[in-house]
C-alpha cells in the first residue's frame, strides 16, 4: 500500500504572512503539555488537506544540551538563545518552579521585544515576562491559580486572572493549558485571518474561536436536574444573528425568565448573553470580509450589528483594526 507522507517535504509553502520564524524557549521543569500545545500549532508539517503556511520552528535553550522535565521525561535541546535575534515570535514554555527564571532569558526575550518579535507567554511564564520588565502598564494574564501572586510580584502590571489570553503592544499571555491553544489561534487569526486559524482548529479539533473575553473556567457548575444544556440555543442563535438577540428574547427560547437564563448562561459559557453574541457577530463579519465583497453597511445588516458605525466600534474593540483595514491586510478584495 503506498501511503502519500505525512507533511510532504517537496511541497512546503512559505507563511505568506510576517511571522516566518517562531522560537519556543525552554528551560529546566519545562511542562509538556505547555511545549506540546505550542508545537501543535507553530511546528505542523505542511499537509495538503489543510494547505498550511509552515514556519522556521526551533526550540531553544539558554544552555544547549538536556534540559529535564517534570514529567519523568527530559528533553534534549540542540539550539541557544542567539535563535531569537531573529524570531519573529517567541514562545515562552511554562515550568515547573514558575518564580525562578534565569536573568538571562529574560534579558534575550526582552531585546526580541525591543526589536520588534510578538511574545506569547503560556500560563506561569507570565511571570518571565515580568522578571524582563514586559509587564509595566500592560493588560496581562496567566493561570488563574497565579493571579494574585503575579499582580503582587509586579504591581505596575494590569493583571486580569478571568481570561483565555490578553494582547497588548505585541505581547500576548495566556492561561493555562488548553488555553495556549486559543492564544496561538489568536495569533494565526491576526496575522493569517480565520481561514487559516479555522483550518488549524479543524486539524487539532477543537472550538476555531472561543473570545479571549471568556472566563477561564465556568465559575458554578450547573445541576443537571435545573436543565438542559444551552447547546441548542447557541446554535440557534447563530442561525439567527442577523435578528434581535436581546436577552428576554434569548430567555423565551430557553423556556426561561431572563433572571434565570443570565445566571445559567454565565454559568455554562463563562461569558454574558451580550459578549457571546457580540463576539459571534464579529466572527462572522470577519469572514465575510475575508471570503465576500459585500460592503461593510451589508455585513453589519447581514450579521445583525444594524449599521456600518455599530459594526466598526465592535470588531475594532474587539480584533483591533477597523473592518476595511482587517479586509484590506486578509484578503485580495478591494471593494467595500
Amino acid at each position: 500500500m503506498d501511503i502519500e507522507p505525512y507533511g510532504d517535504p517537496r511541497h512546503v509553502p512559505a507563511p505568506s504572512g510576517p511571522l516566518r520564524k517562531v522560537v519556543a524557549v525552554v528551560q529546566d521543569g519545562v511542562e509538556p503539555f505547555g511545549l506540546g500545545s505550542i508545537c501543535e500549532v507553530w511546528a505542523e508539517p505542511y499537509h495538503p488537506d489543510d494547505d498550511n503556511p509552515v514556519f522556521d520552528f526551533v526550540v531553544c535553550t539558554e544552555n544547549p544540551g538536556v534540559v529535564k522535565g517534570r514529567a519523568g521525561f527530559d528533553l534534549v535541546v540542540h539550539h541557544g538563545l542567539e535563535e531569537l535575534e531573529d524570531a519573529d515570535l517567541v514562545c515562552i514554555a511554562p515550568k515547573h518552579d514558575y518564580l525562578d527564571h534565569s536573568p538571562v532569558v529574560a534579558e534575550a526575550v526582552a531585546r526580541a521585544h525591543a526589536r520588534g518579535a510578538w511574545i506569547y507567554a503560556h500560563c506561569s511564564s507570565s511571570f518571565l515576562l515580568g522578571d524582563a520588565g514586559l509587564l509595566q502598564g500592560r493588560r496581562c494574564t496567566t493561570h488563574w491559580r497565579y493571579g494574585e501572586r503575579l499582580q503582587a510580584a509586579f504591581p505596575d502590571a494590569k493583571v486580569d486572572p478571568d481570561v483565555l489570553y490578553v494582547e497588548d503592544d505585541r505581547i500576548v499571555t495566556g492561561a493555562g493549558s488548553a488555553a495556549g491553544i486559543d492564544a496561538a489561534l489568536h495569533l494565526l487569526r491576526r496575522h493569517y485571518g480565520a481561514r487559516v486559524a479555522a483550518t488549524t482548529a479543524r486539524r487539532i479539533v477543537v472550538p476555531p474561536h472561543r473570545d479571549g473575553g471568556q472566563a477561564q473556567f465556568v465559575r458554578a457548575p450547573v445541576r443537571a436536574e435545573q436543565a438542559e444544556t444551552l447547546s441548542p440555543l447557541l446554535a440557534w442563535a447563530t442561525e439567527h444573528l442577523d435578528e434581535s438577540l436581546t436577552v428576554d428574547r434569548l430567555a423565551r427560547q430557553a423556556h426561561m425568565s431572563p433572571r434565570t437564563f443570565a445566571r445559567r448562561f454565565r454559568d455554562e459559557t463563562g461569558t454574558t448573553p451580550l459578549q457571546w453574541v457580540t463576539g459571534q457577530r464579529v466572527a462572522v463579519a470577519e469572514e465575510l470580509l475575508e471570503n465576500s465583497d459585500l460592503g461593510v453597511e451589508q455585513i453589519a445588516t447581514r450579521v445583525g450589528f444594524g449599521n456600518a458605525a455599530t459594526l466598526r466600534h465592535h470588531f475594532t474593540q474587539v480584533r483591533g483594526l477597523a473592518p476595511l483595514a482587517y479586509r484590506k491586510q486578509f484578503t485580495c478584495l478591494e471593494t467595500a
